[in-house]
This record gives structure tokens, C-alpha cells and sequence, in this order.
């Protein structure tokens, strides 16, 4: 019966409320609905308290975003953001999914409920379990959750039949023993959430600097000169980077904003920690904005390359680094050579923006040194986003604007720790020298061969080639392309588990057989053998800092991440060369590990009880290229986009809301883009629509158009919206149906969320 549960959001609106788009962000009306956040899941008392040790060095890591936090002084009054305080509200709740719950409610009823209500029902309190042919989840103990896991594993024809996905918001502890565990077992299918954000940023960036992540820290945002931020709308996704930008702007830097949708947060805030300036304008943030349009970046960068290059003509040696070039870099011959093969009037109908616009931007690259350059999922989302990131380090090798004070590459990562995940080996094609240092700490043979990442993994499952799913955190449905496919690819295994907080969606679309095991949040204290117990995580610019809970767990049946994984591979593994037992009875057994493992980590256990933690080394930040392939940073020739739209096709991106953080809903307001109250909307050009026949709020239904495929979402409101023409937005997941599971990036493979082909249909 529960095969026929809703794999995507219910096609129900719940009464749509346009407003005036704000002129500023942030400011007391964010804290206003942080605390109501706050008092409506925790109550005032319990959620101040809590809220007191978020994101300080005594306290507990954000289960958001990873924005770093400041390497000394953190602020008194509040070092989080709305949307932390809105996590922490969600882990901390009061409301509990318990098995007098899942006896009450079916599974097939649950999934006629939006993520947002499935969400709001709150902390899952026991294990429990699925059996085939069930509609009701009944408590199981964690004894049986385990052997039942187990024992699927071990009658699978070959450990690659199972995938083993991971979250970012897993500690580096429990990330480092989970991946411990699943090649002891036999495979690298290790997909995570990397996968379908940042893999195209790490591909780029260790092809061109040597190291797949950013280079810059936070204090360089206080010595640039210039700041451009493409790609990204922080002021939702990352609001506490607002105050960094705020603080870089008071020092005279100049901020460029490129996105196809002009977002209230890069425009104008208001600074949450000075009551005063609350009620003033605010603070100015961008200085240029350039509304391209989507998919146009590859085009609007290489205009950009070819004014900087005419200019260096024009005034030899005014524009390029020709030392740092000579010293540090390879293969400009190609790069200059590139740009000769491309007119500035073939490409500027791609980016949508005059010349005289991009001049502009242009000029300010020219004339400044230090450029720091930050994106996120608008640059990583596409056909050609490897491409995207290589053309933007392109323009800072150019000016040297790499290993330098105040300038770098600045890839904005999403959840709290999805960056340590990778570093502590959460990947499906781990370097050999990894492998390598794996073997010899543990005395067994690692499997060398790569695995599968989140796109192969979902058409294994589909094909009936993976037969087991198991997701160490995360809302795995959710949260990937193709919902329709991908739902059938889960519904294909024998056994589907997810480690979780709260309910969500991909509990409701399972395999066979499901277990739920529910596992401490951020917030509580982990206590293990020999006593209470804290994690460490890495932020979005290298900083390894430690995580401790202060609240009492929600249930005295909740396990910590680590002990889940040490549990599942004492039943799995019967002769295993580690003694799982001891490893997570102190976590400071399990970081002695990965000290052993992974370069960097020296001391790791004497460092990261320092307080703010430790900075991971960082080639790139060095001068040091050695890493690449020619041993050099290397400029790199790419492609602009070769989509092309027929008559009455557009462009959609999926976005999030800023109720929203990743799969997450908090609430049904989007109150910077001013929709309140509603998901199912689609935001068009004002023009688009009346070509179209279309008038605000009209009914429309979306067809996406692929390779001769036809995927469908029907039942979306149509806003006149201040976006590019032929372009369109539309929230995830509601409209993740139409991403297609074989449209993906070159080289990284990451979903082509960014960049999807529609016609729309007014109902």
C-alpha cells in the first residue's frame, strides 16, 4: 500500500499573499521572527539559553549553513542569523514523533502532507521500522535495527550493490568512522550532498589551484579591494556573510553583485548586532549589479577577460600580474588565444547586459588588485559549471589575485559541515595517497575502485544494481533531481535507512523494507563510556573548531551519529581488524585516527580544544601549486552555454525560499522576494507573461524538455517578477520533478538544478 505514497509535495496551494518587496534585509524584523521561531518549537526560556551558545567557542556549531565564524572576538548579542535560529528552533522543538505516532498515523497518509507539515511534526524519538508490505512504522530496538541492516548487507552479491550517502551536517568524527566502516565492508559508494552543490567548484578548482576548496579567510574580507559575489544570494543562504560584506564595504571595498534575480540581502541591510541602525536606510552593499541571465556567466566573464586583455594592450603592463603570471601560473598562451576565437557581439547576447554594464565591472577589476571572488549554487548548477569556475580563476590568476591578502577564490559552501565530510574522506573517488594511509593504519585492503556518486547511485537503485540505501542524515528524496525517477530507484531496493532528527519526506518513500534511526542533534550532549563527548567540524575557509551540545537529549533513546555507525559495523563486520567499541567510547580515540590518516590534522586533539580551532593547510592560500598536474595554477579554455531555446521554451532555476535552508521548510514566506504564504509559484518576466497570454497569479502547469523527455509539475501560480526575459525561478523540491536525472554537469556530474528547459501552460 505505501508504494503508493506521494514522492513529490502535494499539488495543493495554501492561499498566496503578494507584498512589496522590502528595500532592506535583516534588521528587526529578522529577529523578530527568529524569536517567534524560537518561542512558538522551544518556548523563550529554554531557546535564549540556547541560542546564547550558538556558534560561540564554548558552545555548539550552527546546523545551518558554513559561513566561518570570527577567528577571536565572537559577538556578545548574537554570532547566528535568522535562519540559524530557525535550525536550532526545528532541532530543539518540543513537538515528537514517537511509536504512539507512527502507530496513529499511516505512511500513505503522512505523505499526503507538504514537507512542511511532514517537518513540523517533529524530533523522532525511537528507532523504527518498516516491514515490507506495511503501511504503519512500529518501534524496533536498536539491537534488531542493527542485525536487520546487517543481514541484508551481508547477503548482497557484492558490497557495490549498496550505497551509502552521507549529509553535510555529519561531525567529522562520525563522518571519518562511517566511511571507516563502509570500505571495510567493501566499497567506495559514498555519494554525499557534495554532489549536488559544490562538486563542480571542487573539480575546478583542483584542476586549476591544486586544492578543491577556497582560498581565502574570513579576515581577508577586511584588506580587499573588491568583492564579487556571482552566483550566491547570501542575505537567505549564508545571512551572516552580510556582516563581513558590511564591514569589507566600511573599509572602502567595492562590492560587483551577478545574479539573474536582484536579492534584497546584497542590496541593502541592516546590521542585527546595532539596535541603532535599525531603524535608519541601512547600509548599500552592491555598487554595480549585473542582471545576467541564466547560464550566461561563462559569456559575461570572457567579455570581461577581453576588455582586461585590450586594456593590458592598450597600456601594456597596467592590468596583469606578469611576475605572478611568469612565477605561479601556466598555459595563458591558450587562455589569450581562447578569447581571440570569440567576438564581444556573439557573446553579449548571451548575458542579456549592454556593453556599457559590463564595462563598468571590467573597469573595476582593472583598476583593483585585491579581488576576492565568492559564488554558490548559481554557478554550480550547470551543463557548464566546471567551466563557470575556471573562467572566474582565469580573471584573479590573471591579476594575481591568489595567495595575496585580501583576494581568492571564496566558494560559499552550504551546510555546516559538508566541507569536513569531504576532507575526512567522505567521497566516492578519495585520492589514492588517502587509500593508501587507510591501509596501513587499519590493516585491511581497501577497495580501490571508484564508487558510485548521488546521479549513479539513483540509477544503480534504478536499474536494481544497488539494492540497499543507507543515508547518514539528510532528506535524500528531497533533495535530488528527477523526483519521479528517483523515487522508483528507492522503491526498487530491498532496504532503504536514514539516520535522522525529524521526519521527512524520503522516510515515506522507501524500499522494501525501512528503518528510521534517530540520532542527537547538534544541540544535545553526547555522553559515550567514559563520558560526555564533543565533535568537530570544518567551515566554509578551512577551520577546524569543536561542537558541544548543552541540552538534554529529547529521548533517552536517541544514539549520537558515531555510536549508530560503531553499532551497525559490530553486527556487519565479523572480522574486523577495529575495535569499533573502543574508537566511539572517546571521540579523541577516533580523531587520534584521523590524525594518522589525513595530513593536516597534526595534534588534533591538543588544537582543536583551542579555542576557534585550527586552520587546515591550504595550498592555494600558499602559492603553492605543486598539487595540479603541470605543478603550476593553470589557466584553463572554456565554453559559454550551448542551450538554445526554441519559441515559447524558457530557462528555469530552482531557488530557495527564505524560510527555507536546503530541504528544510520552516515556514511558507518568502518575505524578501515578498510572496508570503505559499511554494507552488513560478517568477517570469513581466513581458514573458504577456506573451503568453498570462496575468498575475494565473494557474500555469511546467513541462521540462530534455533529450525528447517530457517531465511534468503542474499547478503553479505565475508572478511578474524583476528577472531577465526567457528566464524563470521556481522553489525546490516542488519543482525538482523536472530536473532531469541524465542532465548533468561535465566532468563533476552535479545536476543541472540551474538550467532547465521548460514551456509553460496556463491552466
Amino acid at each position: 500500500m505505501s508504494k503508493k505514497t506521494n514522492a513529490q509535495p502535494p499539488e495543493k496551494l495554501t492561499g498566496i499573499e503578494l507584498k512589496e518587496i522590502p528595500k532592506s534585509s535583516v534588521g528587526p524584523k529578522a529577529i523578530a521572527t527568529a524569536l517567534g521561531h524560537i518561542k512558538n518549537e522551544v518556548g523563550v526560556v529554554k531557546g535564549i539559553r540556547l541560542l546564547k551558545n550558538l556558534n560561540q567557542k564554548y558552545g555548539f556549531d550552527c546546523p545551518g549553513c558554513a559561513w566561518p565564524d570570527p577567528d577571536e572576538k565572537r559577538a556578545f548579542l548574537a554570532e547566528y542569523c535568522e535562519n540559524g535560529a530557525k535550525a536550532v528552533a526545528e532541532e530543539a522543538t518540543k513537538n515528537k514523533v514517537s511509536p504512539l505516532f507512527f502507530s496513529t498515523y499511516s505512511v500513505s497518509n503522512l505523505a499526503k502532507l507538504s514537507d512542511y507539515e511532514i517537518g513540523k511534526k517533529g524530533r523522532i524519538t525511537h528507532p523504527v521500522y518498516l516491514p515490507e508490505g506495511a503501511n504503519y512504522y512500529k518501534e524496533i530496538s536498536w539491537q534488531d535495527a542493527f542485525k536487520l541492516i546487517a543481514d541484508e548487507l551481508n547477503v548482497l552479491d557484492s558490497p557495490d550493490e549498496a550505497v551509502f550517502y552521507t549529509s553535510g551536517r555529519t561531525s567529522n568524527e562520525a563522518a571519518f568512522l562511517y566511511q571507516l566502516f563502509v570500505r571495510q565492508y567493501g566499497t567506495n559508494n559514498l555519494p554525499d550532498c557534495s554532489n549536488m552543490c559544490h562538486e563542480s567548484s571542487g573539480a575546478a578548482l583542483s584542476e586549476t589551484l591544486g586544492i578543491g576548496k577556497g582560498s581565502v579567510t574570513l579576515d581577508d574580507f577586511n584588506h580587499t579591494d573588491l568583492i564579487i559575489v556571482i552566483g550566491q544570494n547570501p542575505g537567505t543562504n549564508h545571512p551572516r556573510m552580510l556582516t563581513a560584506l558590511g564591514e569589507a564595504k566600511k573599509k572602502g571595498s567595492k562590492i560587483i553583485t551577478i545574479n539573474p534575480l536582484p536579492e534584497v540581502g546584497l542590496m541593502n541591510f541592516k546590521e542585527p548586532q546595532n539596535p541603532l541602525k535599525w531603524l535608519g536606510s541601512g547600509q548599500d552593499l552592491t555598487d554595480l549589479f549585473l542582471q545576467v541571465k541564466i547560464n550566461g556567466d561563462v559569456a559575461l566573464l570572457k567579455i570581461i577577460l577581453k576588455l582586461m586583455l585590450e586594456q593590458e594592450e592598450n597600456v601594456p603592463y597596467s592590468v596583469f600580474d606578469y611576475q605572478f603570471i611568469k612565477d605561479k601560473t601556466y598555459g595563458i598562451e591558450d587562455l589569450l588565444d581562447d578569447l581571440e576565437t570569440y567576438s564581444i557581439d556573439y557573446l553579449l547576447p548571451q548575458t542579456g547586459l549592454t556593453l556599457q554594464e559590463i564595462k563598468k565591472a571590467a573597469d573595476l577589476i582593472i583598476n583593483n588588485k585585491k579581488i576576492i571572488i565568492c559564488w554558490a549554487m548559481g554557478i554550480t548548477q550547470h551543463k557548464n559549471s566546471v567551466d563557470n569556475i575556471r573562467e572566474i580563476v582565469n580573471i584573479l590568476l590573471l591579476k594575481g589575485s591568489i595567495g595575496k591578502k585580501g583576494a581568492g577564490t571564496c566558494p560559499v559552501r552550504g551546510h555546516s559541515n559538508v566541507q569536513g565530510d569531504r576532507t575526512v574522506g567522505i567521497w566516492e573517488k578519495m585520492p589514492q595517497s588517502f587509500l593508501d594511509n587507510l591501509e596501513k593504519e587499519f590493516k585491511f585492503k581497501v577497495p580501490r575502485k571508484h564508487g558510485f556518486d548521488v546521479v549513479d547511485s539513483i540509477e544503480a537503485m534504478h536499474k536494481k544494481k544497488a539494492k540497499v540505501f543507507f543515508g547518514m542524515g539528510g532528506n535524500f528524496i528531497s533533495a535530488t533531481p528527477d523526483t519521479e525517477y528517483t523515487a522508483t530507484a528507492l522503491r526498487n531496493c530491498n532496504l532503504t535507512v536514514h539516520v535522522s532528527t525529524k521526519l521527512n519526506r524520503s522516510h515515506l518513500i522507501h524500499g522494501k523494507k525501512a528503518l528510521i534511526l534517530p540520532c542527537l542533534g547538534r544541540s544535545e550532549k553526547d555522553y559515550q563510556s567514559s563520558g560526555e563527548q564533543f565533535v568537530s567540524v570544518e567551515n566554509s575557509m578551512g577551520v577546524v573548531h569543536k561542537s558541544k551540545g548543552h541540552l538534554k537529549p529529547c529521548s533517552e533513546d536517541l544514539l549520537s551519529e558515531a555510536a549508530i555507525v560503531a553499532g551497525l559495523a559490530n553486527a556487519t563486520l565479523k572480522k574486523s581488524t577495529i575495535d569499533w567499541s573502543k574508537l566511539v567510547s572517546n571521540y579523541d580515540y577516533i580523531r587520534d585516527k584521523i590524525e594518522a590518516v589525513i595530513p593536516g590534522f597534526d595534534n588534533y586533539n591538543e588544537r582543536v580544544r583551542i579555542d576557534g580551532g585550527f586552520y587546515l593547510p591550504n595550498n592555494a592560500r600558499d602559492n603553492d601549486f605543486k598539487n595540479t598536474f603541470t605543478g603550476k595554477a593553470n589557466f584553463s579554455v572554456n565554453l559559454p552555454s550551448d542551450i538554445v531555446l526554441k519559441d515559447n521554451q524558457f530557462m528555469m532555476m530552482t531557488i530557495r525560499t527564505h524560510d527555507q535552508y536546503n530541504t528544510t521548510i520552516y515556514g511558507l514566506n518568502d518575505r524578501y522576494r515578498g510572496v508570503l504564504n505559499e511554494r507552488r509559484v513560478i517568477f517570469m518576466n513581466a513581458d514573458d507573461m504577456k506573451s503568453l497570454g498570462l496575468e498575475k497569479l494565473d494557474l500555469v502547469d511546467l513541462t521540462s524538455h530534455f533529450n525528447d523527455e517530457k517531465r511534468e509539475a503542474k499547478g503553479f501560480l505565475a508572478i511578474p517578477y524583476n528577472i531577465p526575459k526567457q528566464c524563470t525561478a521556481t522553489y525546490f523540491p516542488e519543482a525538482n520533478v523536472l530536473v532531469p536525472i541524465k542532465s548533468t554537469a561535465k566532468i563533476s556530474n552535479t545536476p543541472t538544478s540551474k538550467t532547465v528547459t521548460i514551456s509553460i501552460q496556463k491552466r
